[in-house]
Formats: C-alpha cells, structure tokens, sequence
C-alpha cells in the first residue's frame, strides 16, 4: 500500500533513472539525480526541525524547485511554496499564517526572503544540494508519514484579506493524479509542458505526473506566452504531448495567431481548467489539431485542483458552453439548495464535492474550516464531510453537469435574479470584445461591464438591448487594454471595482 508520494518517487526513480525528468531552457535533471537531491536536501533539512513542520519554500521557474518540495517531503514535513514576485505584504501574510521555522530558497531568491518577517532559519538550496543522504534518519522520517500525512500547503485568497492555506494530503494528491491520468491515458511516453507557476495549485500535475507515471516535464519560460512563434517551436522542440494549462494559457496562442505561424505537431492531450473557456478561441485549436484529446476541467484547491471533467468530443462554435462534466474517480458531487435540502433534478443549486480527495482544511483557521468543510446534511447516519465551493450547477438528464456561475456573483437587481457570468457570456459574443468581467456596484444599483478589445461601446449597448432584457444592459462600459489578473490568472475583481463611481 502506498503510504506517501515518496512510494512512487522511489518507485519510478528505480524504473528510469537515466530518463530526463524536468528540463526548462537552461538544464535538466534525470530521474536518478532528483531523487538524490530530494534526499540530500530531506537530509538537511531533517536535522533542523521536527517531522511533520511545515518548510516554507520560495523557489523560481526551473528543474530544481520540485526537488526542493519533495525535499521537505523527504524530511517527514510539508512544504508551503511562495511566489517571490508576489507583494511583500502579502508574502508576509503568508509567513504568519503558515509560522515555519524553516526556510527553503534558491540563491535567486535570498535577499528577497531576508528582507521578509521572517524569524526562522533560511537555507539556499544550492549551498545544501552535496549534503550528504542520511538513509536511516530519513528512513525514520518517511515512516512517520501516513497517507492523510500534509503533502503541501498552497495559499489562496481569503475573503476576509488575510490569504487562506489549503492543506492536502498524500492521499488526496495520489486519488486525483490517478483520477486525471486514467482520463488523459497518461503514461511514460508523455512529455507535458508546464505553463501554471510552480508555487500555484495547477502545476501539481506538471509536478507529479513524472513522478508517479514515469513521464517528463518541460517548464516553458514564461515570456514565451505572449510570443506564439516562440512557444509553438518550443513545444515542438520537446516534442509535447500534452498540456495542462490555465484556459488563459489556451486562450493566448489562439488570440496573438500562433496558429497563422505553425501548430504543435506532438501534442495529444490538453486538458484546461480554472475558468469558462471561450469556444472561438478552442474552435482555433480544434481546426488544426482535431485529433487531440481535450478536457474541460473544473474543481476548486479544496478538492485538490479538479472535481469533474468533460471530453470535449463535439466540434465547438463560438457560441458554444461546454459543461464542467462528470465526477473523477474518488469524487463525489452533490447539489443543494441555500437551506441545505437537495436540489431538485434538472434544477440550479450549490455545487458541493466530497471523498478522499478534500482538503485536510484551511492551516491554523479551525473556525473557517469548519465553515467550509461540514457534514453532509443529506446523511445524518455517519461522518461525511463535504466542501462547499459556492459554485453553482445543475445536472442534464445525461448526469453531465453544467456550470452557472458563482453563487456570490448572483446578483438582485431592479427587482430581478441576475447572473453576472451571463452577462459576460452575452458579451463576449458580441464583435471585437476579446474579454470582459461584469460586476454590480450594490451602493449605486448600476451594472458595469469592463472589457477589451475593439468594439464601440455604443454598439455592445445595442447587442445588449437586442438581446436581453433591459435589466440585464450594463449601464457603465468601461475599456480597457487589458484585464488586471491574479497570480494564478484570473480576473481581479478587487482592482476593476477602484473603477466604481
């Protein structure tokens, strides 16, 4: 039985240890070297601090930053990976939450890390890569870990401003890669292309892919996905098989006309997720790759990165809406309505997902996670703990579920239930508007629609007057160059409502 990731890192290091595992454009490193430098750095690390603490680890966009996660691993802990780039403040926010001891950093990013609130000791990984491997101290650290064991902690943003650390076991990990890798037919021939920060949710399958399938990763530079010539040839040059990206990240090619300069001639898989994809943008993708596999992915952190799929087996239009699809194995997903009862079949409630595959909680927020994470109110007979996502769904007769927006961006206004995705979905079949966020300003009752892209506004006001009811018209159109996003690309909301007058 497999007790911890560790299993299989040990397992595939064995079965190919000459086989390059993660490159990006400057090295590489092989099978057999990771998992030396996994227990160099576990080593080290064992004789700081105690089994089961976590290591904070600030690590850039290259081969050496997975080792230094499975590192901590190695030393019976967790690890909480933190983006260098992001704003002190909230790199602070995330040190008083997760309260290490320990720090983990490349050189890169050590001066960074001194000049942080941080107490604790801090190593850089290229001074601790030649520690010499303990077997036994870490043949005692690994026995400590059990499969509901904390694998990693990855912060995301917290309503109340302070971010919020999602805990995930080993065993959540391992039920969703297999999950995934059962869809994708993953397998040691792939080659995947890394386009999600190491430190984010999404590059989990970038990440443990190789390690429990044998297959590889190439970790594309970031500049690359705004040059399509660039990126294309890349992807080809390592031969990739297949891709895991943000829709943001199958959006791009699509818009800059990478497709117009070439294709990737490798690529068998691409799976998407973390918002709705626009269908004019994988119509492109579908016309010169028709033989690739893709899926629609969505799931929240809590649920370890994925909760359903869909197969996208129909030839889209610009208008289509693809559903979020049916549960992976080991997941559970049931709707209910706003008191807690089941939602009728056919009808629109809360998505809410349950398995192995939850979260442990939020770190050191007992209150939130009690929250978020409660029992199953449609089972009183035993412990069930389901995650509320705050999404809403419904299920087809086919029980294929369809995605309706956010429960908190269902709005009232003059009167009247309005959903502000479908006010962004009617924009964005409108002619020259590439992208758009709706949002309400609740003080003044007025909705505002901020977009890019070319059209007038005086001729979305017309679309919009020919379409949908006149409750449904923004009343503020504002343009913009492009949408302000988060680190893990997503629309950011908080920026756009400083536009609110």
């Amino acid at each position: 039985m497999e007790t911890s990731i560790l299993n299989r890192l040990d397992k595939t290091a064995g079965a190919y240890a000459e086989k390059m595992m993660f490159k990006d454009e400057a090295s590489g490193i092989t099978f057999g070297e990771f998992n030396r430098l996994t227990k160099a750095v576990g080593t080290f690390i064992a004789n700081k601090v105690p089994c089961g603490s976590p290591v904070a680890v600030m690590s850039g966009r290259h081969v050496l930053t997975p080792a230094c996660f499975l590192g901590a691993v190695r030393a019976g802990c967790f690890y909480a990976p933190m983006d260098g780039d992001m704003p002190k403040a909230r790199l602070n926010q995330i040190i008083g939450v997760i309260k290490a001891d320990f720090m983990l950093v490349d050189r890169a990013h050590l001066e960074t890390a001194q000049s942080l609130d941080f107490q604790g000791e801090i190593a850089v990984f290229e001074d601790i890569c030649d520690t010499a491997p303990d077997d036994a101290l870490l043949a005692q650290r690994e026995a400590t870990l059990g499969c509901t064991s904390p694998l990693y902690v990855i912060f995301t943003s917290g309503s109340t401003g302070v971010p919020k650390g999602v805990i995930t076991s080993h065993q959540s990990l391992m039920c969703y890669i297999d999950a995934v890798a059962k869809v994708l037919s993953i397998d040691d021939t792939d080659v995947f292309g890394n386009q999600s920060p190491l430190d984010y949710i999404a590059a989990v399958r970038d990440i443990y892919f190789p390690i429990s399938f044998g297959a590889s990763t190439y970790i594309i530079p970031k500049n690359e996905f705004a040059v399509p010539a660039a990126l294309f040839e890349t992807l080809n040059r390592e031969k990739i098989t297949a891709l895991c990206w943000s829709v943001a990240g199958v959006e791009l090619p699509a818009k800059l006309g990478a497709f117009d300069i070439g294709k990737p001639e490798y690529l068998k898989k691409l799976c998407f997720s973390g918002s709705v994809m626009p269908c004019k943008y994988l119509k492109i993708w579908q016309e010169h790759l028709p033989d690739v596999l893709y899926v629609n992915q969505y799931g929240p952190t809590e649920a370890t990165a994925s909760c359903t799929y869909y197969v996208v087996k129909e030839k889209v239009t610009d208008d289509t809406v693809l559903p979020i699809g049916k549960p992976y194995d080991n997941y559970k997903v049931t709707l209910l309505n706003e008191d807690n009862t089941a939602t009728p079949a056919g009808s629109t409630g809360e998505i809410c997902v349950s398995g192995p595959i939850l979260a442990l909680g939020y770190y050191g927020n007992a209150e939130q996670t009690a929250k978020s994470f409660i029992q199953n109110p449609l089972n009183d007979n035993y412990r069930e703990l389901i995650y509320k996502t705050g999404d809403l769904g419904h299920f087809d007769e086919d029980g294929v579920l369809h995605f309706h927006g956010r429960k908190d961006r269902q709005i009232k206004h003059l009167g009247h239930r309005i959903e502000l995705g479908e006010i962004e979905e009617t924009a964005k079949k409108i002619p020259g508007v590439t992208d758009c966020c709706a949002l309400y300003y609740k003080e003044k009752a007025t909705l505002y629609l901020f977009y890019t892209g070319e059209a007038a506004s005086k001729q979305i006001v017309l679309y919009f007057r020919q379409n949908m009811p006149a409750f449904m018209v923004p009343r503020k159109l504002i343009s913009l160059d492009s949408l302000p996003t988060l680190p893990n690309g997503k629309t950011d909301m908080q920026t756009l409502k400083t536009y609110f007058k």
